[in-house]
């Protein structure tokens, strides 16, 4: 077909652009090609389900977001509440990353236990973030809901109690708040007496030839952590030798991780410091005094001391 150009007389074909730009031709017929196909895309996802969602029926949201009940009618506490159950949900995953790594070690996969040592870093970061919404808490804005809480108080956490476990920090009377729930009670009481990621960690570096007393290694795994001067020499060897060997990098997966407690401890110190300055503790603890003691331990020990010699 052929068409007159305007004001000349000149006849001109209407194939010429296409002639001309050939690519542009091949762009234009594949792109009406695959319109049908995307015409016959779903404008909407799945919205007819015979019961609930599968979303609903894995993540249990409804579970979830019906769990929040408050003790008083101060809108504050709704804050607080929800915070203080999302810290729950993150010391759950935390010790469930550190106990893989703690079985990981005692199967000698230390990469496995690394990766979940890492993974627990970034999850220790999200815990220390939900300090954030309670973390400028005035003294008159806690206090509009806190006597509603009782003696509730969060060293009474069973979950934050397992991690400190299994950080080496351990003591039977931790047992004793959880005699009323015998599921939590025989949880506890099975990490009291099992050894702490620590304790796994130790025993590793002797089967890798480091020189770890028996005092260390046949210890009561009950009782509290103390700090040898013989694990901190073999951390001094090992920060000695190749940075790259698996147990330097076991080493210092476990300093972040020591690092962000040791932050999350800090926290909790000054939000409760702000919050209610030198009040005695809901629980009955001595509140910040007893918050600043804990602060100044410092998990895993010897990672931190043998430094000092290097």
């Amino acid at each position: 077909m052929r068409k007159m150009r305007v004001g000349t007389g000149a006849p001109v074909s209407t194939m010429a652009g296409a002639d001309r730009y050939p690519e542009h031709n091949q762009e234009t017929a594949m792109s009406q090609q695959a319109q049908p196909h995307e015409a016959s895309e779903p404008e909407t996802p799945h919205l007819d389900f015979a019961g609930t969602t599968p979303y609903e029926d894995y993540v249990r949201a409804d579970v979830l977001t019906h769990l929040q009940h408050t003790l008083s009618d101060d809108p504050g506490e709704m804050v607080f509440l929800v915070t203080t159950q999302v810290m729950e949900l993150w010391f759950t995953v935390i010790v469930h990353e550190w106990e893989t790594a703690a079985k990981a070690l005692r199967e000698d996969r230390v990469p496995v236990a690394i990766d979940a040592l890492k993974r627990s870093v970034r999850e220790l970061e999200a815990l220390n973030a939900s300090w954030r919404p309670l973390g400028q808490l005035t003294p008159a804005q806690f206090n509009s809901y806190r006597s509603a809480l009782g003696e509730g108080s969060g060293f009474q956490s069973a979950m934050y109690r397992r991690m400190e476990f299994l950080l080496g920090e351990k003591a039977a009377s931790m047992l004793v708040p959880h005699r009323g729930a015998p599921r939590v009670h025989a949880e506890l009481e099975k990490a009291l007496y099992e050894p702490s990621l620590y304790d796994e960690v130790l025993r590793l570096l002797a089967r890798h030839g480091s020189v770890i007393p028996s005092s260390v290694l046949e210890r009561d795994v009950s009782r509290r952590y103390e700090p040898s001067p013989e694990v901190e020499q073999a951390w001094t060897a090992v920060y000695s030798g190749d940075p790259d060997s698996e147990v330097a990098r076991l080493g210092e997966a476990l300093t972040d991780v020591a690092e962000l407690v040791w932050r999350w401890r800090n926290d909790h110190l000054v939000a409760t410091r702000r919050a209610m300055g030198a009040k005695a503790g809901t629980g009955g603890s001595a509140g910040v005094a007893w918050l600043e003691k804990r602060a100044q331990k410092n998990v895993f020990p010897e990672l931190w001391t043998a430094r000092s010699y290097v």
